[in-house]
């Protein structure tokens, strides 16, 4: 099956550098992501829990592309998210813009494809959430 893609942007009014330190710091982002908690677990893998237990998901990740400040890159290696991710800091007059995409397989097959266009917009909407949350984080 296709993958499915999603992505967000915002700019974020804090240096690059302090952004992407932000975003890769994994314990961090259960202040920042929507009902996320994230660990490193090994040199390029990355464990994340979604949800509230026992209603939530482990997503898995292998980090594929280290450029700081500038992008990293993970493949979702995990049951439920499989397919690939990027977070990408641009310079920006005043601070920077954080994009977030994602392309990703989806589970469930036929049924989980028939359920994206409703889910797609759940999915962009909390991924705008997080990224605004990440942005009152770097504010002084």
């Amino acid at each position: 099956m296709r993958p499915v893609y999603a992505a967000a942007a915002l700019d974020v009014p804090a240096p690059p550098e302090q952004v992407f330190a932000l975003i890769t710091d994994w314990p961090r982002h259960r202040e920042w992501m929507f009902l996320t908690t994230a660990a490193q677990v090994g040199g390029d893998t990355i464990e994340a829990y979604t949800g509230v237990w026992p209603f939530g998901f482990l997503d898995t990740m292998t980090i594929t592309h280290w450029e700081p400040p500038a992008l990293v890159r993970v493949e979702h290696t995990g049951r439920v998210v499989r397919g690939r991710g990027a977070i990408r800091v641009r310079p920006r007059a005043g601070g920077c813009q954080v994009i977030w995409a994602e392309e990703l397989r989806l589970p469930f097959g036929p049924l989980g494809r028939a359920l994206w266009p409703l889910a797609r917009p759940v999915v962009i909407a909390l991924t705008r959430r997080s990224l605004r949350k990440l942005a009152t984080l770097t504010r002084p």
